[in-house]
């Protein structure tokens, strides 16, 4: 994955690392950074479900897969900010993309295949576009599609 610039988020969490963020060689955990990047794509989505009392019940997201380049190491204590963004949008599916910074350094860059899925039936949706049209509207740089 290329670095991430801050320029290209428009949405932004800030988060305080936590000492128990922390392993036995005292820099964060990789395994954090998959919460961090969890954390900043939930709040992303946290409006678009407040809109609609089905979401996250009958359909919603699911994760397909994801990745994580690690740019720097990063210690307790600190404090990222997160930038989250859908890079596409496909038919059934979106790809994120999550940068994490410390001031302007970049130290970790996520992605992240998002499927839109029926939780009845247990399968795949097209996205719809309402949903398309949302997130075209929460974005710097246009998704492609």
């Amino acid at each position: 994955m290329t670095p991430p610039e801050r320029a290209e988020f428009k949405q932004y969490i800030s988060l305080a690392v936590r000492w128990g963020d922390a392993d036995m060689l005292g820099h964060i955990n990789n395994v954090k950074f998959f919460t961090y990047s969890e954390q900043a794509r939930m709040q992303y989505f946290d409006a678009l479900s407040a809109e609609d009392p089905r979401f996250f019940k009958d359909y919603g997201l699911i994760v397909a897969s994801t990745a994580c380049d690690f740019l720097a190491q990063l210690h307790y204590p600190a404090q990222l900010d997160i930038g989250m963004r859908i890079e596409r949008i496909g038919r059934t599916s979106m790809q994120a993309r999550v940068g994490m910074f410390m001031g302007e350094r970049a130290i970790a860059v996520a992605s992240c295949a998002i499927v839109w899925f029926d939780y009845q039936q247990q399968k795949a949706l097209p996205i719809p576009e309402h949903v398309r049209a949302w997130i075209r509207g929460r974005e710097h740089v246009a998704p492609i599609e």
